[in-house]
């Protein structure tokens, strides 16, 4: 029976994520700093193995992964670093531990999670690394300056690991969803009056599903990025052909 271990997995896009595979037979662990949303994840999902882990520790890392490999005999076939927080905001009227707390979850918890999970992907042919970006690192995003710019660290983490572990047949892939319903949309950014707030978890689990079941095409392409909805893919494709300025106006125009 294939595996995922889900960071962030009691609420929200991890939750939806964790229903998605669960209803395909998969084991599925979720970890989360919320030990009563944990409680109730497992109270109605009585299969799923549950465990409190903060995503900043290198220690909890590798106690949680030991946990729960102890259940699918030392193997993982998707580890989903889908634990991330949003403080929205000024740079200059945001607090410095809002700042820090944003990169440590969003970049370090990420990168700590990848490199804990590698013996166990590495055991599993085939396996994937799912890292959850956004469509905020395809432009900068002022208000969200701090969360935006781990985004693209995401990105370029991802990009970097799926040419590193290439050999160890472990496939690194980012999801770039735009703002989902999910508390982290609970936000006074502007671009959420702008562009709306239309992407389901369910949509997002989805995409996660597909980006670890690839096509012929996307393993000949080595496709890395797996975007979440129309706005999103029209964001992202028109920034790769307009002019710097204009989309620079673009984004300006939806953040400010």
């Amino acid at each position: 029976m294939p595996s995922i271990f889900i960071t962030g997995g009691a609420a929200g896009i991890g939750l939806a994520t964790a229903e998605r595979f669960d209803r395909e037979g998969w084991t599925v662990g979720i970890y989360d700093v919320d030990a009563d949303a944990l409680a109730k994840a497992k109270e109605e999902h009585p299969s799923w193995i549950t465990g409190v882990l903060d995503v900043r520790d290198e220690k909890q890392w590798a106690e949680a992964l030991a946990e729960f490999t102890s259940h699918t005999g030392g193997t993982l076939d998707v580890l989903d670093n889908n634990a991330g927080i949003l403080v929205a905001g000024r740079l200059d009227a945001i607090s410095a531990d809002a700042v820090k707390r944003q990169i440590e979850i969003d970049a370090l918890g990420v990168t700590l999670g990848a490199q804990a999970g590698y013996p166990y992907l590495k055991a599993t042919p085939g396996a994937h690394l799912v890292n959850i970006a956004s469509a905020s690192a395809i432009y900068g995003q002022p208000g969200i300056a701090t969360y935006s710019a781990t985004k693209f660290y995401v990105g370029g983490l991802t990009e970097a690991l799926e040419l590193e572990w290439e050999h160890d047949d472990i496939r690194a892939v980012s999801i770039w969803p735009l703002w989902a319903k999910t508390a982290l949309a609970d936000t006074d950014a502007k671009s959420t009056k702008t562009l709306g707030v239309r992407i389901t978890p369910a949509q997002v689990a989805d995409k996660v599903w597909e980006s670890v079941h690839p096509t012929r095409q996307d393993k000949l392409l080595h496709r890395t990025s797996y975007s979440v909805g129309a706005q999103t893919l029209f964001l992202g494709n028109a920034a790769k052909f307009i002019p710097n300025f204009l989309n620079r106006t673009v984004n300006k125009l939806i953040a400010q």
